[in-house]
């Protein structure tokens, strides 16, 4: 089966997650590597006390431009690819969804 990363990025974040990404094998459809999708948007976040937030301050609501970055990877990845994203992510606590795909 196959799975769908979205997770939302700083846009100066965008080329080192998805190379991470790519390189944990996220991003194959048939003959092609590489595949993403992204486009941009507004996060909204407040840190509560004792985080450390990599825009913004704890305790005031912030209101950042980020874009929503989406591939695909095999389940057998999936350790290897979310292991990939926390570790070149530059949140705390980085904001991401997996789907399994039909």
């Amino acid at each position: 089966m196959t799975r769908k990363l979205v997770v939302f990025v700083p846009p100066e974040a965008l080329d080192p997650v998805r190379n991470a990404l790519f390189d944990a094998g996220a991003g194959r459809i048939g003959g092609y590597e590489r595949c993403s999708w992204y486009t941009e948007g507004t996060g909204t976040f407040l840190g509560g006390e004792g985080t450390s937030p990599a825009l913004g301050e704890a305790g005031r609501e912030e209101r950042v431009p980020e874009l929503r970055l989406e591939t695909v990877y095999p389940d057998e990845l999936h350790d290897a690819v979310i292991a990939a994203l926390r570790l070149v992510h530059p949140y705390e606590e980085p904001a991401f969804d997996v789907y399994p795909l039909l």
